[in-house]
């Protein structure tokens, strides 16, 4: 009875105008946190609390002139780009891992100064290989042509050295393989790489081994390797079910690392509650589904593999940080889809639901 009902939702709305609506609510609530979440430590380092929130009022308006334009421009002009956006991507990974070209911030290379902007490529790199992946796969089904692109990238976001974005994006990267081809014995053939790999991981980064560690015993090291994620789940536990109020979170003041970036929805589990993340939770599981129904309805093929991509990216991404924040899965530190603070994430997620749009858009027609 629901499925009807939502069904019927859809059809009365239209997908493109639901995708549109959660676009701008998301947005609007990650400025509305960042605004709560960064008054403490922009008054600290810039002596303007509400610093982080104009630049990131900025991005915004620049994201969504973005959205809106990519929402009306056809999608299936993206095809042609794959291959450059590709070889221009990867350049730009590599580059970044160059010292003098590439800003290092907290032991890694991950933006790119140019003058007016930072650029960090990994996040760039999600929407590249969203496009360039539905571009292959709708040609070949050759695993070998899915594996060296997706090895490829993840190598260099490795380097910087970023786990997280790596991860989303070899996650993602296996479900968009699977949906397109429904071959799911070539993924279980990379399980023993994937091992090798993790133990690899823990052996050469002893802080990943720590975090690790944590994560199976949190009374370990409660003022080193643990101290991240005591302090968020004390955060999400003292909102309680209606939350302390906007603005009113104890943990922003410098308890909580990360505030503005990783760890922006345990601030909002404390300010806004158990209804406040869950409803965050809802909102994101509503576009994922509607992002896989676009995907299904798509006549188009590449049309049908990009709407795969683009949800898949985002569906892992907020999936993974909320699992991380309540301590479902290790802290990975990556940023919240919409909601974090970061130019290049906005601005990366902001045309990827513009592209979103238009698949959906041009369905309708």
């Amino acid at each position: 009875m629901a499925g009807r009902y939502s069904f019927r939702l859809f059809r009365f709305m239209g997908r493109h105008r639901i995708i549109f609506f959660l676009t701008l609510l998301l947005t609007l609530v990650g400025l509305m946190m960042i605004g709560s979440a960064s008054v403490v430590d922009a008054s600290r380092d810039f002596g303007d609390k509400w610093y982080y929130l104009k630049l990131q009022g900025t991005w915004s308006v620049i994201g969504l002139t973005g959205f809106i334009f990519l929402s009306r421009w056809s999608h299936l002009k993206l095809e042609k780009l794959a291959k450059p956006m590709f070889v221009v991507t990867a350049a730009l990974l590599v580059l970044v891992l160059i010292p003098g070209i590439g800003t290092k911030l907290l032991g890694a290379r991950r933006w790119i100064n140019f003058g007016f902007f930072n650029l960090q490529p990994a996040e760039l790199a999600k929407f590249t290989m969203s496009i360039y992946l539905s571009a292959v796969l709708k040609k070949s089904s050759n695993f070998i042509h899915y594996l060296i692109p997706v090895g490829l990238y993840c190598s260099l976001i490795m380097l910087e050295p970023d786990l997280g974005t790596s991860l989303v994006l070899g996650f993602s990267s296996l479900i968009i393989y699977f949906g397109v081809t429904g071959k799911i014995g070539k993924l279980f053939a990379l399980a023993p790489l994937l091992i090798l790999v993790v133990i690899a991981i823990i052996i050469f980064s002893p802080y990943r081994a720590a975090r690790l560690k944590t994560f199976f015993d949190y009374s370990h090291d409660p003022l080193g390797s643990s101290y991240h994620i005591r302090q968020a789940l004390l955060a999400v536990g003292s909102g309680g079910l209606t939350g302390v109020g906007i603005g009113q979170s104890h943990q922003k003041y410098e308890f909580l690392p990360e505030v503005t970036t990783d760890s922006i929805y345990a601030i909002l589990g404390e300010e806004l509650g158990f209804i406040g993340a869950v409803g965050l939770l809802g909102i994101y599981l509503v576009l994922i589904s509607v992002g896989f129904q676009i995907a299904g309805k798509a006549k188009n093929r590449f049309s049908a593999n990009l709407a795969l991509s683009i949800t898949s990216v985002v569906g892992v991404q907020s999936l993974l940080n909320i699992s991380a924040i309540i301590a479902l899965v290790p802290l990975t530190g990556i940023p919240l889809p919409f909601i974090s603070y970061g130019g290049s994430s906005l601005l990366i997620v902001l045309l990827s639901m513009g592209v979103l749009v238009n698949i959906a858009r041009s369905e309708k027609i």
